[in-house]
């Protein structure tokens, strides 16, 4: 089960954001309002979960969970920007 959604989480991260939020208190338990993980939600799924994932196993973003969550903001980054840059070819064809 726990791979089933990690892979949920892998492809569709606000799926998984979705039904964290609805199922259990994870993500409610990493952070302390509801700002952070609406925007996350929005702009950065990843990094949410990497967050989230990163508190509840080691208390604190430190060591090899930063990188995690590093990782994970690069991979935002690079969706957004490879969104950007399939739209810009769309135009010019």
């Amino acid at each position: 089960m726990p791979c089933l959604v990690a892979a949920i989480a892998f492809f569709f991260p606000r799926l998984a954001i979705v039904l964290l939020v609805i199922f259990s208190d994870y993500i409610g338990q990493a952070y302390q309002t509801v700002l952070w993980p609406l925007l996350g939600f929005l702009f950065a799924p990843y990094t949410t979960l990497a967050y989230a994932f990163s508190i509840h196993s080691n208390g604190s973003v430190s060591g090899i969970y930063l990188l995690l969550v590093v990782v994970a903001v690069l991979v935002d980054l690079g969706v957004v920007g490879g969104g950007g840059a399939s739209a810009k070819a769309r135009i010019r064809a």
